[in-house]
Formats: C-alpha cells, structure tokens, sequence
C-alpha cells in the first residue's frame, strides 16, 4: 500500500490553495476610505464618457425646471382673475391661465420621463463598465491579494457597492440638476415679484446647510461601516457554504452561528445607525419648510392686508416657497442612498486602485518551443519580509528530469512552484527557463511553458468536455476523449448519463473528488506543456486508481520536465531528483536510493512513516 508523508505543506499562499473567506482577519479595522468629494469627482469622471447623452439629459432638465418655476407664477395670475373688490371673475383669462397651466404640467411630465429613462440607461451602461473594469482588475492583480482578503467581501464590492452607485446614479443626478436650476430659478422670479417675501424664504438655506453638514458627518461613518460589514458578513456564508460538510462533521453549527450573529449584530447596528440618521434629515426638512411657509403666510397676508400686495402673489410665493423646499426634500429623501453609494463607490475603487501584477518589461519576449529547462540561482523569497521562506535557493533540472519536492508543513515546496510559475516574484536571486530569466519573458508566453494538476481540484461550471478542453480551447472532441483515456478517466466519464456533456461546477458535488481529480489530470494531458506540476495529483484517489493514474503520469511525464509536490513514497521514489526542502534551504538532494543510502533528513522521513525499509515493488 502507498505510504505518506506528512500532509500538505503551506506556510504561505501555495499555487493552489484557495483559503476561503480570505487571509487577514475580517473583523480588524479598516482603514477609513479616501474622501467623499474626491469619490464623487472620479464617479462624475466615469459618467462623462456619455457627455453627449448626459448634455441632453440635463438640456431636458433644465428645460423641466424652466417650467416648474414658470407654474407658481402663472398659479398666481390666475388667482388675479379674481376681482375681490368686484367680486367679479374674468372667465375668459381664469381658462386662459389653466389651459397654460395644465400645458406646462403635461410637457414637464413628457420632459422628466425622458429625462429619466435617458439617465436610467446612462447609470447601467456605467454599471456594465465598472463591473467590467473591476472584473478586468481582478485578472490582473497578484495572487497575493486573494490569498489576503476575504473572497465574500470582494464579491460584495463587485455586486452590492457597484449596484449601489447605479441606484444614485439613476435617482440623483437628474434630481440635483433640477433642484438647483429650480432653486435658482424660483428665486430669480421671487426676487422680481417681492423682495421683502424672498428675503423670508431665503432664512430656509442656512437651516438647511446646517442641517445637511450635521447629518452628513454623522451618517456616513455609518454607512460605510455597513457595507464593510456587509462584506464580510458575505465571506462568512460564502465560508459556510463551501466549507459546510467540515462544519457539520465537527459539530461546529453553533459556532458558526455565533460568529454570524456576531458580525450580524454589527450590520444591524451600523445600518440602524445610518438609517436613523439620514431618517432624521426628511422630517427635519419638513419642519424647517412649514417653518418658511407659516412666515411666508404671515408677511404675506400683512403685505396683502395693509400694503396693497395682490393675493395672487401671495398665492405664487407660497407656492414657491414649497417649491424650493421640494429639491431639498428630495435630496433629504435620498440622502441615505447617496452616503450608502459614496462608500459602496470607495470600497469598489479602493479595488481599482490595488497594485497589479509587475508589468512584462518592455523588450519582453515569447518561449517558443521551450525545451523545459529549469534553474534557480540563489533565490530568496519570504510572504512575510520579517519570516524568510526561502534562503538562497540554488539548483538545476535539465530538461525532460522528474524531481519531487518533499518536506515538512511549510518548508517551502508549494513557494518554489509558486515562484516558478511567477504567481509570486522573488525577492532576489534569478529564475531561469533555457538559459533564460523568467522576468524576461511575457507572463502569457510563461504559462504557456507549465501544464498543472492541483490538489484542490478547480472545475468550472459547463460540461466536462468543456472543462478538459480548458487547457486547449481549439481542441477536437477526439483529441479530448484521447486525453480522458491517458488519465484513466474516460471509463467514469463514459458511464454517466451525459456522458462528456454532463454539467459540472466548482460548487456542486455531482462527482466524487477522485474523479474531479482525474478530470484536472485529462486536462493537463490535453495541455502538452513541456514543464509538468503535480501538487498532490494522486492525494483524492483510491490505491487501485493510483497505480493507474501513476502509469498514465509516466506517459505524460516522458520529454517533459516534471515537478511532483507529494508524500506518497510510490509517486516520488521513481524520480530524477528529490529534493528535501527544510528551513528556507536545500537540506538533501538525489535519487531514492542515494537519499536512503545517506540516513539523513529523507531516510528519517520514509521510516517514521513505514516502520521499516521500503521495499521497491
């Protein structure tokens, strides 16, 4: 029977390790994003790539408020057709002036339905960009920034705060250029009808600019404590979700619970917070409005009663007063989706702003037809710069050589791969490729260079043919089902229902893991790459499936450079090399035999496993 030896190693992000819900502790403060009015300024940057359509929203807008502003005035005439001191009506201007009216109402409604649907389809075209974008940035950023945080929050960010700037942007910014145009039109009129009354009005700004800085300081401390813990309150149930078979098999339901009623109860209170906050700006506004408008009724009727002021134009600066506070009532109203959408807009350019992948140097060059020749020149590498992981790394494989990795839990074996494939860049030292420094060569033209077997078995959501042909998308359904033999998954395959078109995903659990496995392994077959990694190839697969699987790797592995991360004694002891990876360094290196003849660091290895000598079958 296959022998281990210790479990995987990862003292550090490995190639493929996928730590759920993220590296950094979730629960640690978060640096406070940047600034409100910077935010803004970049989302009105994005906005303006449709100036065009926006002109022509706002040139509707404006237009709109032309005639909310013209309404109350001609409300007031109309009132004038009322001769109090006759007690006579002038019919003939009193329908003049509703037909005016009723006009104006019907175009400003045409007009703001336009105005809408222009600015609704604007802010999901912005959507659709910054959900590419932020999709685009996440192909380019290191691995290291997902071996750090918490996939869930990252998915909020692209979901929940991406949906949350389209929901402004849709609402407000047609309503803010109405409210302002309005505000400044209603006053422009209210200043040529009566000075005295405007000056009444005009006491709403400072109770309204007081009122919004008040509010504004407040709430959106808490609205952007909601969405981060919004974020993490996702990678929790993403966390519970993929990892539920452990939680139940440890009985660990109630912890779970604990810790999601935790950060829960944090949501709760930050989004109770907000809410009552930005909650107190309507009622607030409402008050300071009555406020305006029980004065203007007062000083109107005064100036109505005791110096000649018609009623009419008591009845236009009522219902100007109540227009102007109307804008501010709407942005009151909104308030919360703003603050909510500045910090969801924060969270979703902190992501944009995140340093990339090193850029390929600019003489970069393409490996055609490498030959699979790997050498490591005194590297040295650390996740951590206070806790080295690698210490002056040295040694050569020549093309078409198998060498296994082996070593205690994070020694360094995942690091050296991850380091060779470039998912990571040294600290120091050189990696070459046939003669040539990885740095030098295009990440594309590199990869290209690697065919990979993970111990975490990545599938994705399609049919397993299409998931084998992964690798090779211009490959033939024969050259597939080849590959699928080589592998010895072809006779499970052949048995489903479906067969090569069964669907599968990364998150179902139609196929067994040794079988997930053995569809990764096709997929490297099909992949012809002349530097083959095995991470745990063999880890998920019963001993009969093994040994198969081991005779189909020694075809895959011939003319091939091959790296084995293992700790079964039968995948390893048939290599070139072994390499025994302890403390940062190279502690022994040769063939199995050579190694056991040494009683050293591999001999202690194989026998505090066994109990006895292997013997090679």
């Amino acid at each position: 029977m296959a022998q281990q030896f210790s479990k995987a190693e990862v003292k550090g992000p490995s190639i493929g390790m996928r730590p759920v819900g993220g590296g950094t502790n979730r629960f640690a403060p978060t640096a406070r994003a940047k600034n409100a009015k910077g935010t803004l300024m970049r989302i009105i940057e994005i906005y303006m790539q449709w100036g065009k359509t926006i002109f022509l929203a706002m040139l509707l807008t404006a237009c709109s408020s032309v005639i909310s502003v013209a309404i109350p005035y001609f409300v007031g005439k109309t009132f004038n057709t009322f001769k109090i001191s006759t007690r006579t009506v002038d019919v003939k201007m009193l329908m003049r002036f509703l037909m005016i009216i009723g006009v104006l109402y019907a175009v400003n409604w045409i007009i703001l339905s336009l105005s809408g649907v222009i600015m609704l389809k604007v802010s999901q075209k912005l959507v659709f960009v910054l959900r590419t974008e932020f999709f685009e940035k996440m192909q380019k950023l290191p691995l290291e920034f997902y071996d750090t945080r918490s996939h869930g929050d990252t998915m909020s960010r692209i979901t929940n705060d991406v949906d949350n700037i389209s929901s402004t942007i849709a609402q407000t910014t047609t309503q803010l250029i109405s409210s302002v145009l309005t505000v400044v039109g209603s006053f422009v009129v209210m200043i040529a009808l009566n000075v005295p009354l405007t000056i009444v009005v005009l006491l709403c700004i400072p109770l309204v600019a007081l009122l919004t800085r008040t509010i504004a300081s407040r709430s959106r401390t808490y609205f952007l404590a909601q969405q981060r813990s919004l974020g993490s309150l996702n990678g929790v149930i993403e966390e519970n979700i993929l990892g539920l078979k452990m939680v139940k098999a440890f009985g660990k339901q109630q912890d779970v619970l604990r810790q999601f009623k935790e950060i829960n109860e944090k949501l709760n209170e930050s989004s109770t917070k907000a809410q009552i906050w930005s909650g107190y700006m309507m009622p607030l506004m409402n008050v300071i409005n009555n406020f305006i408008f029980t004065i203007v009724a007062t000083v109107g009727g005064i100036l109505s009663v005791g110096y000649g002021l018609s009623v009419g134009t008591v009845v236009s600066f009522l219902s100007y007063s109540k227009q102007t506070a109307q804008p501010l009532n709407s942005v009151a109203g909104m308030f919360n989706t703003i603050q909510s959408a500045l910090a969801g807009a924060e969270r979703v350019f902190e992501i944009l702003d995140s340093a990339e992948e090193t850029a390929d140097l600019e003489n970069a060059i393409d490996m055609d037809h490498p030959n699979g020749e790997v050498t490591f020149e005194n590297v040295c590498f650390s996740y951590n710069k206070s806790i080295p992981i690698l210490k002056n790394v040295s040694f050569s494989v020549k093309a078409g050589e198998t060498v296994a990795l082996v070593g205690e839990t994070g020694a360094g074996k995942t690091t050296i791969v991850n380091l060779l494939t470039r998912f990571y860049d040294a600290d120091s030292g050189r990696i070459l490729i046939d003669n040539e420094p990885i740095a030098n060569l295009k990440r594309n033209s590199l990869r290209k260079c690697f065919s990979v077997v993970l111990q975490d078995t990545c599938l994705f959501t399609g049919t397993i043919m299409d998931n084998i042909r992964y690798s090779q998308k211009d490959a033939t359904d024969e050259q597939v089902i080849s590959a699928a033999k080589i592998a010895r998954a072809h006779d499970f395959i052949d048995k489903l229902p479906k067969g090569y078109h069964t669907m599968v995903s990364g998150a179902t659990d139609n196929l067994s893991q040794g079988q997930r496995q053995l569809i990764a392994i096709a997929r490297a077959v099909l992949c012809d790459s002349p530097i083959l990694i095995l991470d745990e190839a063999t880890s998920s697969v019963d001993t009969k499936t093994e040994k198969d699987i081991q005779r189909a790797l020694l075809r895959l592995m011939k003319n091939r450079t091959s790296f084995l991360i293992a700790h079964r004694l039968s995948t390893i002891r048939d290599a070139d090399h072994i390499m025994v990876i302890g403390d940062g360094k190279i502690l022994e290196s040769g063939n199995h035999k050579s190694l056991m003849d040494k009683k050293g660091q591999y001999y202690k290895m194989v026998i505090s496993q066994m109990g006895k000598l292997p013997e090679k079958s």
